[in-house]
């Protein structure tokens, strides 16, 4: 891959964009490789957490390349957010938590990236935002959806509609990102949590993000009906026999991933 890179570590995938000299900006080949790597982080059994950053010390990833964006029909574009909905469903589906640690500029597609990762932590200089309509487009690779859930449509429309941007310590206070950290220790902070969610039991994980995923946007009524079902299939699994006898015996369990 030419704009991700992988790096593997008992258990946990740090994957990082590392297009640094265009500030990380989403365009075709780096759409493309991240589809690439998660596809391999939902194959690998050997991966536990996954957590996604970005290159240097500048940016996340600080928008689309709006370069392309004049020469765009109507149709072209259509199909081009439909690409990158497209590959931010793979990584927000990913059966095993994927943490954003954003480490500067997240802007467009950069703030819409992150949304889709299942925990979310942030430099103190980490910047969030929307300004699709400072230049007279919307936001397209999910943040007209996903920023509203998360944060509200109240605060989420005054983001949208304004094209302001955030610093990290409000995106905290709006509840977009799970913490915030001293840039020097971003990311040693979210291996650590990283650490914490490899020993818990996998299975059980994945069941839990099913049954998010699944009841998301749904009446409550249907998220029960899911949750239902996540909790059949975990009793199939040979990982709740062992986190209960673990239990039982007071010892640590030893979860197989199975």
């Amino acid at each position: 891959m030419e704009f991700v890179q992988i790096d593997r570590k008992d258990g946990l995938a740090i994957v990082t964009i590392t297009r640094e000299a265009k500030l990380n900006a989403l365009n075709a080949g780096v759409v493309d490789d991240l589809e690439t790597a998660f596809r391999e982080m939902h194959a690998d059994d050997g991966i536990r957490v996954v957590i996604l950053t970005g290159a240097g010390e500048k940016a996340f990833v600080a928008g689309a390349d709006i370069s392309q964006f004049p020469s765009l029909t109507p149709e072209e574009a259509e199909a081009f957010a439909q690409r990158g909905q497209a590959v931010l469903d793979l990584i927000e589906s990913t059966p095993k938590p994927v943490i954003a640690a954003v480490n500067g500029f997240a802007l467009g597609g950069g703030c819409e990236l992150a949304m889709t990762c299942h925990l979310r932590y942030a430099a103190e200089s980490a910047t969030f935002g929307q300004p699709e309509v400072k230049l007279g487009v919307i936001a397209g690779y999910g943040g007209t959806q996903r920023l509203p859930r998360l944060i509200g449509s109240g605060r989420a429309l005054d983001m949208l509609l304004s094209g302001r941007m955030v610093k990290a310590a409000e995106a905290y206070d709006f509840g977009l990102v799970n913490g915030v950290f001293p840039a020097d220790q971003l990311l040693a902070e979210v291996e650590k949590i990283a650490g914490k969610l490899m020993t818990v039991g996998p299975q059980a994980q994945r069941y839990t993000l099913q049954a998010v995923q699944a009841g998301a946007g749904k009446p409550l009524s249907d998220g029960l009906a899911a949750e239902a079902r996540a909790f059949r299939d975990v009793f199939t699994t040979e990982d709740h026999i062992e986190g209960a006898k673990a239990f039982l015996e007071r010892r640590d369990p030893e979860f197989k991933n199975r």
